[in-house]
Parts: structure tokens; sequence; C-alpha cells
């Protein structure tokens, strides 16, 4: 689990980044709290060969990232 609210971009999709590379986990939830962090942490694991589905609960979203 990847908890990016309240942080700006780039930064969520560096944590991203970061666990894929470290771990490349078959599924990974992230938490946060902005469309354009959605639509850039989705860019970035579609080029890494994840499917994204994602979920708005309030003012958050949780993307699921799977292969």
């Amino acid at each position: 689990m990847v908890d990016a609210r309240g942080l700006s971009c780039p930064m969520p999709v560096i944590m991203v980044q970061k666990e894929v590379r470290k771990n490349a986990p078959a599924t990974l939830e992230v938490l946060v709290d902005a469309q354009v962090a959605v639509e850039n942490i989705t860019r970035f694991a579609a080029s890494q060969g994840y499917q994204v589905s994602v979920s708005q609960d309030g003012l958050d979203f949780k993307l699921t990232l799977t292969k």
C-alpha cells in the first residue's frame, strides 16, 4: 500500500515507481487525493504493464494496480 495523499505530483508517481522497481508486486494499492495524480500514476502503471482500477471515496482515490 502506497499512501500518497496530501502530496503534489510528481511525488505520488515517484513513490509508486520506487515500490514497483523495488518489489515488482503483482498487485499494488495506492491512495491519492488528486485527479492529476490518478492520471499520472495510471499512465506510469500502464507503461509498466499494469492494469489500473480506480475507486473514489469522498475526496480520496484508491488505485489498484494488477499485472
